[in-house]
């Protein structure tokens, strides 16, 4: 069964104008839509489903800044401080504390990955400090083994995936953003080579600019526009438990399975590094682009085959803006969890916590993740269309950086100054690479 979003106060009129457009509903869309209002820009949201229907529901809810690439910190930094403050920001629970994250080591060679990651962000002071086996007892009583040692960071925290995006939009929709559910934008009009409109399936909207924060379907809207966007998805699969007492409130993380505390007194629970990757026509137009991380992740992912590659086959590429397109026939990815993967991760789970042996699990559900080839996002305009903003490929971080690249987005679209350096988001670093591979 899939997660259910809290419910979204949304508009039923389209309005013939506003300064920007957001497609997609998910936590970049939304945060994105919240910070342009706050800016007094008018802003119209459309989401050719529900808002946070996929991903943006479906995660582990975890908000943090340890383990992250150095590209991101600043961002995951900004984004922490927007999480703390959140509740009081958008009138509204999104569930998010404080309460720390844990990555348990295993071997020696965790402990050294995990000080080799202290050293490259020493300048930033996040706080992340690496544990001694007596630390990790005191914190996490109850462990059926004794740990080398664990990374630990006090300030991250944790948020509820199927709160945070609905408050967000409704907080946007109170700031006098339109927010559109079931309306799906067919593509984008142009003028002189800019932007000038969307076409939906309920007509069209005229602005100056448009963000693409479609997640996993944005590969498929740049298609259409002529844009290569490389882009893939990874299947997560995650269950929830009935309430447990007695349990800890951090989010933990090990080599084989995950958890962490929810709102309502039960616990997100999946396999860690056991994502998988579905075999699609995109692999092997992007296998080259992708070939540089399949090298160094290939651990964390299990290829599948099934029938996603004939059903992502007969998806049409190519649309008119006056057709039904792709955005209409699904109006949300819902795949099935793997329950394999998470009958293994709440067993490996119980092994090494046993108060967890009791856990009934309430409900399972999968994901699709869009992630690109530097598992890092893109924050971009795009050059070729100018106005054109790109906020996606967000690789399974999305849900942490949400606030900070929503932010960030609109100080770009608004031309104001960025929250932190936009550079390390730059969507022409793709194009490059596109270009040398050409020559």
């Amino acid at each position: 069964m899939a997660p259910r979003p809290d419910p979204v106060n949304t508009t039923q009129k389209l309005p013939d104008r506003v300064d920007v457009v957001v497609v997609g509903g998910g936590i970049i869309g939304t945060s994105t839509a919240l910070s342009l209002a706050e800016k007094g820009i008018s802003v119209a949201l459309c989401e050719k489903g529900q808002i946070a229907g996929e991903q943006s529901s479906r995660n582990w809810g975890w908000c943090r800044t340890m383990g992250r690439d150095v590209a991101e910190i600043p961002l995951a930094l900004e984004s922490l401080r927007m999480w703390e403050r959140m509740n009081t920001r958008v009138g509204a629970e999104t569930g998010f504390r404080k309460a720390g994250i844990i990555y348990l080591c295993e071997t020696q060679r965790d402990i050294e990955k995990h000080e080799a990651w202290l050293e490259q962000v020493r300048e930033y002071q996040i706080g992340s400090r690496l544990l001694t086996p007596d630390e990790v007892d005191k914190l996490l009583p109850g462990s059926s083994r004794r740990w080398p040692g664990a990374l630990f960071t006090a300030g991250d925290g944790r948020a509820e995936p199927q709160k945070a995006a609905p408050a967000i939009a409704n907080a946007a929709e109170r700031m006098g953003a339109h927010v559109f559910t079931n309306c799906a934008v067919r593509g984008i009009e142009t003028s002189a080579g800019r932007v000038s409109g969307v076409v939906t399936e309920r007509g069209t909207i005229k602005c100056e600019s448009v963000v693409l924060a479609g997640g996993a379907w944005s590969r498929l809207f740049c298609g259409n526009m002529g844009i290569d966007f490389p882009q893939l998805k990874i299947l997560s699969s995650v269950m929830r438990t009935e309430p447990l007492e007695g349990l800890p409130d951090y989010a933990v993380g090990a080599g084989d399975f995950a958890f962490r505390k929810r709102l309502d007194g039960g616990y997100t629970i999946a396999q860690r590094n056991a994502n998988e990757a579905p075999i699609v026509p995109d692999s092997f137009r992007l296998f080259f682009d992708f070939i540089p991380a399949l090298r160094t992740q290939w651990h964390e992912l299990r290829l599948r085959v099934d029938n996603r590659f004939i059903e992502e086959w007969r998806i049409p590429r190519r649309w008119s803006l006056d057709e039904t397109t792709p955005f209409e026939t699904v109006r949300t990815l819902d795949p099935a969890p793997n329950k394999a993967i998470l009958n293994k991760g709440a067993s490996n789970l119980a092994r090494n916590f046993p108060a967890f042996k009791g856990m009934k699990v309430a409900e399972s559900w999968a994901g699709l993740v869009d992630v690109t080839p530097d598992a890092v996002p893109v924050i971009s305009e795009v050059a070729a269309v100018p106005g054109f903003f790109l906020a996606s490929g967000l690789s399974g971080h999305g849900f942490g950086l949400g606030p900070g690249a929503g932010r960030l987005t609109a100080d770009l679209v608004a031309g104001d100054k960025p929250i932190v350096d936009a550079a390390p988001y730059r969507f022409d670093r793709f194009v490059r690479r596109a270009s040398k591979k050409a020559a």
